[in-house]
């Protein structure tokens, strides 16, 4: 069965006319393989960038394989300890799952659009559009939560897609089962994969279908991915869970309608405008009572959705939380877009995304020809604020760590060779441990005194000991400390080193103080701040 709005026939770029010849196979493989291939190499060649914090922080996880984490469950620690494994130690290595998984994405979009329309042409037109977004091209190249789980995300899709349409007295058993599977391996990136087998159950309600007997299997498989987080949470006493509360409000203050405004100008962002107004079309005009072949679609995108603009009126969220929702609401919104393409304004609209998109990507990538003319708005350097451009380029934030991990080691060197200790390191915020980790020389533990200083809660804090929970096992101990000023009684004495601000193409990224603590202390009444609420 096709949607019937597709049935008719519109002068459109991926639906030929009558008696075109049919779309050959070989466009797809072909574009997911040349992607596939300039991700590899851009990132093993070409890549401008150090570790984000995040990654960094997942690949400290992986040092530490456990059934899950304070914040997320154990995948990505585990793909990146096999890539580790395969590849060794390297910036490649920890990316490497996150191309593979981002083609694995746009794979699943292509199938899905396939299922849904019937038509290869389009399918080869919704790889070839999401991979200008600038969130698809992050997601394949940096190793985050994100990429699995959305791979996870559209292959699941596809899964019940096909199980759903299949013909009358077909085995749909195994599509469902391998549904589940998806879903209990999302779970294990991201507990967000709750809300497809949701969203699943509400179409099933809308639709009243009969032969749904394997959806038991389907959330009993899935449920799978809930077990590890499950045993974790009952060894740390619910902490992850209370995170997961904490999202929903109830650690931050209300804030208001700047809540709801900051959601939907991020999420307007991140869809490039065009597509956010071509999704939000789809919506109201592809409702699944209407158009049964894109119903999933609909309902593995817009509750999700809403849940998400509910939460921004409670707290102030990441704009990727509804990522999952824009898998499959992306192709319902070309399939808007196709049924639309007679219309001259979608025709440039859809042209000015497709440019914007790709000048987006190009910048993402090799952000140092853009970094000079966004210094220019921002204001001049001082010593509050040695990089200003920040505020400006948000690929800032993955540059200099390298630097400052040499110049980390250099004071190491300098304090071995006056008191003959190896002296520990510690960062004021999560965000330094894993980045010092892996770049200093030897890929040493790194503590964080986060939790002493109003900063969010990390999983370095549930790591036993630490300096802040357990100062009885470091005092004494001297320290190599990255950070701002420590509140007095710390250590015996505090000794500015040197400040480290790192540029690139002329124009400041960073900037960090290294310390040297000597005769570790402890932090007293100061560690009680730390409470799992605050994030």
């Amino acid at each position: 069965m096709r949607l019937a709005s597709t049935m008719t026939h519109q002068v459109s770029p991926w639906a030929p006319g009558i008696g075109a010849p049919t779309f050959p196979r070989w466009p797809i493989p072909v574009l997911l393989l040349a992607v596939l291939v300039g991700n590899l190499a851009y990132v093993c060649w070409a890549c401008p960038f150090d570790l984000a914090p995040d990654e960094a922080h997942y690949w400290d996880w992986s040092r530490r394989l456990d059934w899950c984490y304070y914040s997320k469950g154990p995948l990505v620690a585990l793909l990146i300890r096999g890539s580790c494994e395969l590849f060794g130690h390297s910036a490649f290595a920890v990316r490497f799952p996150a191309v593979v998984s981002g083609i694995a994405l746009l794979a699943g979009m292509a199938k899905l659009a396939h299922q849904v329309t019937g038509d290869r042409r389009f399918a080869f037109f919704v790889v070839a559009a999401a991979s200008t977004l600038p969130g698809i091209t992050a997601t394949g190249l940096l190793m985050t939560i994100d990429a699995p789980f959305l791979a996870c995300w559209a292959w699941a899709a596809v899964g019940v897609q096909s199980a759903l349409f299949r013909r009358s007295g077909d085995e749909v058993w195994l599509p469902w089962c391998l549904a589940g599977l998806l879903v209990a391996i999302g779970l294990l990136a991201k507990l967000t994969m709750l809300a497809f087998p949701v969203g699943v159950a509400l179409l099933l309600m809308q639709q009243r279908r009969h032969r749904t007997r394997m959806v038991v299997p389907f959330l009993l498989i899935g449920g799978l991915g809930l077990i590890p987080m499950l045993v974790w949470n009952l060894r740390q006493d619910g902490v992850g869970l209370l995170h997961a509360l904490g999202h929903s409000g109830h650690a931050d203050p209300w804030p208001g309608l700047l809540g709801p405004i900051a959601f939907l100008g991020g999420q307007f962002g991140l869809l490039l405008g065009v597509w956010f107004i071509a999704w939000l079309r789809a919506m109201v005009t592809l409702r699944p009572a209407k158009h049964p072949q894109t119903a999933l679609l609909w309902w593995l995108s817009a509750p999700l959705f809403a849940v998400c603009s509910f939460a921004s009126v409670r707290t102030l969220g990441q704009p990727n939380w509804p990522a999952a929702a824009y898998v499959t609401g992306f192709v319902l919104a070309l399939v808007w877009t196709r049924d639309h393409w007679s219309s001259r304004a979608v025709r440039r609209a859809v042209a000015f995304a497709l440019l914007l998109g790709f000048g987006c990507s190009v910048y993402l990538r090799w952000p140092g020809s853009v970094r000079p003319a966004l210094a220019a708005f921002a204001t001049t350097p001082t010593e509050d604020r040695p990089a200003p451009v920040r505020q400006f380029d948000p690929t800032a934030r993955l540059h200099g760590w390298s630097d400052l991990a040499k110049e980390v080691d250099s004071v190491r060197e300098g304090v071995f060779a006056e008191t003959g200790d190896e002296p520990l390191i510690a960062g004021m915020t999560w965000t330094v441990p894993g980045e010092l980790g892996f770049y200093c020389r030897g890929s040493p533990r790194v503590y964080s005194f986060g939790l002493a200083l109003a900063d969010r809660f990390s999983q370095y804090d549930l790591w036993r000991p630490n300096p802040v929970l357990d100062a009885q096992d470091f005092r004494g101990r001297t320290f190599v400390y990255i950070g701002e000023a420590l509140p007095e009684g710390a250590f015996d004495r505090m000794e500015p080193v040197r400040t480290v601000t790192p540029t690139r193409d002329g124009v400041p990224v960073a900037s960090w103080k290294i310390w040297i603590g000597r005769g570790f202390r402890g932090f007293g009444p100061l560690a009680e701040r730390g409470h799992p609420l605050r994030y």
